[in-house]
């Protein structure tokens, strides 16, 4: 008799423990600790991005790596997010936008605009609703594109470096950087992005004793007053004291001295939204 009870007992205890087992696992891989490393985001970019550009037919073979990406973003609870310094909530937004920005080529690629379209056949402006209807889940919440930059990093964290580090997959826009965004580097990442991205023709070109300045700083030159228009006093508007100082401090040396002149001017550059695309830069292979 007590053979027979410890075989019954085995043979209903043993799934029921098995059962627990599973969900305790289950338990254990959702709440395991988020990589702020961004290891396997790393291994996307340095596999596709060739700066300024991207590898984009690449990516779209190999899309199973971004994707694990993006559903590594999304299973990060608010609770999780919420625990996070501040400097890593930072980072995590501006990855995520450029990862769901890669993820939205990817999944649209080859861009093919129609021909009256006001912007380029390739460009990310020929995805509809890609900035304000496509919604990702990252962070615990569902978001887009532009709820991520204009109600997220511009409003929460007023750190007007973002502008430098977002990339919106365009020639014009600053460029992806083979690298993810991180923590304990963040600082000097920015500075680095707003330096690279002001070195290049498309985020200024001197001419003259006149600054011209990617639109960016235009559209959102207002972003820059907080910190940087107290740094060049004078009569200037404030918004045109803070782009300036921008360029003195993180321009070229030339463009830098002029910016802190009484004689620099200020112009805009227009921008160039074609798809900023290995296959399609100077010399590439359509």
């Amino acid at each position: 008799m007590k053979t027979r009870i410890a075989h019954w007992s085995t043979r209903i205890l043993a799934p029921a423990l098995a059962a627990t087992l599973s969900i305790t696992g289950v338990s254990a891989q959702a709440q395991a600790p988020f990589d702020h490393g961004y290891r396997a985001y790393a291994k996307v970019l340095d596999a596709h991005v060739q700066v300024p550009r991207v590898d984009y037919a690449a990516l779209v073979k190999n899309r199973q790596q971004l994707d694990a990406v993006v559903e590594e973003l999304g299973r990060v609870s608010s609770t999780a997010y919420d625990s996070w310094t501040r400097t890593q909530q930072i980072a995590f937004w501006i990855n995520a936008y450029n990862v769901f920005t890669l993820r939205s080529i990817v999944d649209n690629y080859p861009i093919e605009g129609g021909w009256f379209s006001l912007h380029p056949s390739n460009s990310i402006r020929q995805i509809d609703g890609v900035w304000d209807e496509l919604r990702w889940e990252a962070g615990g919440r569902s978001v887009t594109l532009d709820q991520i930059e204009h109600e997220i990093l511009r409003p929460t964290f007023k750190e007007a470096r973002a502008h430098f580090a977002v990339n919106c997959a365009s020639v014009s826009c600053p460029p992806l950087q083979p690298e993810p965004y991180i923590a304990e580097r963040l600082d000097a990442q920015l500075d680095a992005a707003a330096r690279a991205y002001l070195g290049s023709e498309h985020g200024l070109q001197l001419r003259g004793s006149r600054l011209e300045l990617s639109s960016i700083l235009d559209w959102y030159g207002d972003d820059f007053i907080a910190e940087f228009a107290s740094q060049l006093p004078g009569g200037r508007p404030a918004k045109e004291r803070s782009v300036l100082a921008v360029v003195a401090t993180f321009g070229p040396p030339e463009a830098a001295a002029l910016a802190k002149s009484d004689k620099a001017r200020v112009g805009y550059l227009s921008y160039d939204w074609s798809l900023n695309d290995v296959a399609t830069a100077p010399g590439g292979s359509p």
